[in-house]
């Protein structure tokens, strides 16, 4: 665990261990963590069980895709938050959802094809899809989102992000982690 991850540890005295996740990332824990990413186009999904105190966040550039990380695609980085969180004894049945991210922060035209409409219409549906209720959401818009989330609580803080310099590292993360080969090289099919 890097020193950044240490930064905040659980004490006696209610100070909260921080993990910052990235593209790809997932971190679920039943002990109470802050769970913090940055979100430009990238979506977020917070889930917790209530009832368990299991929580957790994954962050997922496309709704899905070929190559690199799977948890970069909307599809994997759910299957491995859900799978984690059972893990650690949470219900699937009880477990609610909330998302975060969208933005169009790319100098790019808008559409309805684009990334950041895609990643919101993929995770409504895959969450409609599998009965697990969205109980909030802050998606879409121009700016950058952090959200912070409280897996002891299932609360989440969540700021509009309108530092240039801040929007600027996001949007040069994300056209790195787009435009990444696959680290596993092609493949060739014959007869």
């Amino acid at each position: 665990m890097s020193a950044r991850r240490r930064a905040l540890a659980t004490t006696g005295t209610g100070t909260t261990r921080e993990v910052t996740i990235h593209i790809g990332g997932v971190h679920a824990s039943r002990e109470p963590v802050v769970v913090r990413t940055l979100l430009g186009s990238c979506i977020s999904v917070c889930l917790w069980d209530p009832d368990r105190l299991v929580g957790g966040m994954n962050h997922f550039l496309l709704p899905s895709g070929e190559g690199g990380d799977p948890g970069r695609f909307g599809v994997h980085a759910m299957d491995r938050l859900i799978g984690a969180m059972m893990k650690l004894g949470a219900d699937r049945r009880r477990v609610v959802a909330k998302v975060f991210g969208g933005a169009h922060v790319l100098d790019m035209v808008e559409s309805d094809l684009g990334v950041p409409q895609r990643n919101i219409a993929f995770i409504r549906e895959f969450l409609d899809n599998d009965g697990i209720p969205l109980v909030a959401e802050d998606v879409g818009g121009y700016q950058p989102r952090d959200v912070r989330f409280e897996t002891g609580n299932g609360r989440v803080r969540m700021r509009r992000v309108g530092a240039a310099r801040a929007q600027a590292r996001l949007v040069r993360t994300e056209r790195q982690a787009t435009a990444a080969a696959p680290a596993f090289g092609t493949v060739e099919l014959w007869n």
